[in-house]
């Protein structure tokens, strides 16, 4: 793979120096933080949904991988902070800002700081079948059609 060209959208990101250009917090780190690009503390009350701007755009470029952008564990476990999407799917060819859609899902508000790590940013290969289609497959599996619950607890 190509190198992944970043480049910044909102002059925040080179100005303050709260906001850091991607890095990955270990060498082990699957993904990069994403900060919230935002000017002042955003209170998101329970149950609402905002959409919070990274400062970044990211252009993979190469059709074989995507972006994705995942919730971050220690936010969605003790504060109920999740993704309103639930898993942000960014296509190689796409170069506008990285865009984070962040849910409350918990009872309680939440206060969102400027330059806070809000998601976390994975690049991942993507198969590109060809898809043939067919009367019927060429074998059957031994789940067959069987959908959910089939193989236990309804």
């Amino acid at each position: 793979m190509q190198a992944v060209q970043v480049k910044v959208v909102n002059s925040k990101i080179t100005e303050d120096e709260a906001f850091s250009l991607p890095t990955r917090a270990t060498d082990g780190s699957a993904g990069i933080d994403l900060r919230a690009c935002i000017d002042e503390p955003l209170t998101i009350k329970a149950g609402e949904t905002h959409l919070i701007g990274t400062g970044l755009a990211v252009y993979i470029q190469d059709p074989n991988y995507a972006g994705m952008i995942l919730p971050r564990s220690g936010l969605g476990h003790k504060h109920g902070i999740v993704l309103g999407n639930l898993v942000g799917l960014i296509d190689a060819d796409y170069q506008g800002e990285l865009m984070v859609s962040i849910w409350n899902r918990s009872g309680d508000d939440f206060v969102l700081n400027p330059a806070e790590r809000m998601a976390q940013y994975i690049v991942v290969p993507v198969a590109r079948p060809e898809f043939e289609v067919v009367a019927e497959f060429s074998d059957e599996s031994v789940r067959g059609a069987g959908g959910f619950g089939h193989s236990g607890r309804q």
